[in-house]
């Protein structure tokens, strides 16, 4: 920072402290607020954080597609038949309701025929023809469960592994333990057609890790690669420019972060204006499906689902490490009512999509090393929501939110194809066999990933947190 009167700048609170007499002040608020050694965190000497890296112990996976049903589809009627809804549908359930959001009334029978497919015999809704016909490489867990009923925390929960408190999500976490292939394009993606999902970028945020490993937010309803990532592209001057300019600024950066040790912020913001420029030159080819076969093109079929589907297949083919696509932020699978007609439209904007995904990323080889993941934040419930003022219009044909029993189904990656694990009661209330816990499905993707989920962990203020937090365990049927 260079003045007119040439008098030094300011001190921070960080030199003030230093240069006083209270230096052992500065030495117990930097490890306050380190997140880990300076070997292991963002390095000021230039060393890029996002190089790749190995995990702590060989993995099945390499790389996640997670496919985000935002706003909670009904695990009954689409992975988890219930023919006990349709025999005592229009009669109360038996026993004791377990809370939800708002009041439920009688069972309420799914509007959608099931049928079995594959070797596995694995029962599979109409909605869903083209995911179906994976079905032996689907890994269904029918046992999941949530905190609590409501969107905000369950999301959060789903994405950061914490319902409240700001915490890096499981994206940031997988490019801070593992990094990435790819220099040229952001290792981390989140794909949100529209505008941001509700809890908005806390669903991909970096937290307390350094901002370099924050997801990076592309709005998919745009085709035109200057759309969908602003000012990727500088119209003055071209590329050889930029990149004298860019050095010039690196060495002006590197200078000003010398003496203020580890400044994660500063260092992220170094590393985006890198990053910024090298997009430039492979953005643009990776982003434009155009460039794909005809035939690519009619597998995965029309529409921003099944483009952003295709993007990501091309995404994470160029080495990108963590690639979230987002389906119904701004038309939820959050059906209080309508369930038969809002579900269906849902369902078929995606269903096509996701199963040439599956077949694209098999037929290249990927699939093996590649963790799909599809699912929302929680489930709905097996009795029809009942009117209430703001609530639903009053049409007794939707379900309310469900958190103590949904589906999330996997696909890749090492995990056991053809097989459903745990159970729902009879009805498709709560999980009662097998029960898996959000904790629970991180620790086993963690594992497969090729992390311990209780020795992966990022040193913040005074302790070592991980993604987890004190909780889960891996389930190891859901591995091959």
């Amino acid at each position: 920072m260079i003045r007119s009167d040439n008098q030094t700048p300011p001190l921070t609170r960080r030199e003030l402290l230093s240069r006083s007499g209270m230096g052992f002040g500065a030495l117990a608020l930097q490890h306050l607020l380190s997140g880990t050694a300076a070997a292991e965190q963002s390095s000021p000497s230039g060393i890029n954080p996002l190089l790749p890296k190995q995990p702590q112990f060989p993995a099945t996976a390499k790389r996640v597609i997670h496919i985000f049903a935002n706003g909670g589809p009904s695990h009954l009627d689409t992975f988890d038949p219930k023919p006990a809804l349709t025999k005592y549908a229009g009669q109360p359930m038996p026993g004791e309701t377990p809370r939800t959001e708002r009041k439920t009334g009688a069972l309420f029978a799914s509007p959608f025929r099931f049928r079995k497919y594959g070797q596995s015999g694995l029962d599979v809704s109409e909605l869903f023809p083209h995911v179906a016909q994976h079905a032996d490489e689907l890994c269904v867990i029918r046992s999941m469960y949530a905190d609590v009923p409501n969107h905000e925390p369950s999301l959060l929960l789903m994405n950061t592994g914490e319902a409240r408190l700001v915490r890096p999500s499981m994206g940031s976490w997988l490019t801070y333990g593992l990094g990435t292939d790819n220099q040229n394009l952001p290792a981390f993606v989140a794909m949100c057609p529209g505008g941001y999902p509700i809890q908005e970028s806390q669903n991909w945020q970096a937290g307390f890790l350094p901002g370099v490993y924050q997801g990076t937010y592309i709005d998919t309803k745009h085709k035109s690669i200057d759309k969908l990532i602003e000012n990727v592209r500088n119209e003055r001057i071209g590329l050889v420019d930029q990149r004298r300019q860019l050095d010039l600024l690196q060495n002006l950066n590197r200078l000003h972060q010398a003496p203020r040790a580890e400044d994660s912020q500063l260092e992220s913001r170094i590393q985006s204006f890198e990053l910024a420029y090298r997009m430039q030159m492979e953005a643009a080819e990776v982003f434009d499906v155009s460039r794909e076969p005809q035939y690519v093109l009619d597998a995965y079929g029309p529409g921003v689902q099944a483009r952003q589907l295709l993007i990501a297949r091309r995404l994470v083919e160029h080495g990108v490490r963590y690639v979230q696509v987002w389906h119904g932020a701004g038309q939820p699978w959050d059906n209080h009512d309508d369930i038969e007609t809002q579900h269906r439209k849902l369902a078929g904007q995606c269903d096509r999509g996701i199963g040439a995904l599956l077949s694209d990323l098999r037929q290249r080889g990927m699939l093996e090393d590649t963790l799909v993941i599809w699912g929302g934040e929680f489930g709905r419930t097996p009795t029809v929501e009942l009117p209430k003022e703001g609530a639903n219009q009053g049409k007794v044909n939707g379900r309310d939110h469900n958190h103590w029993g949904f589906t999330t189904w996997l696909a890749g990656g090492g995990v056991r194809g053809g097989y459903v694990h745990g159970a729902t009661d009879e009805f498709g209330f709560k999980a009662v066999e097998n029960r898996v816990h959000v904790h629970d499905l991180h620790a086993t993707l963690l594992k497969l990933l090729g992390f311990d989920h209780e020795k992966f962990t990022y040193r913040w203020a005074g302790r070592d947190y991980r993604l987890t937090d004190v909780h889960g365990r891996v389930i190891n049927e859901l591995i091959a």
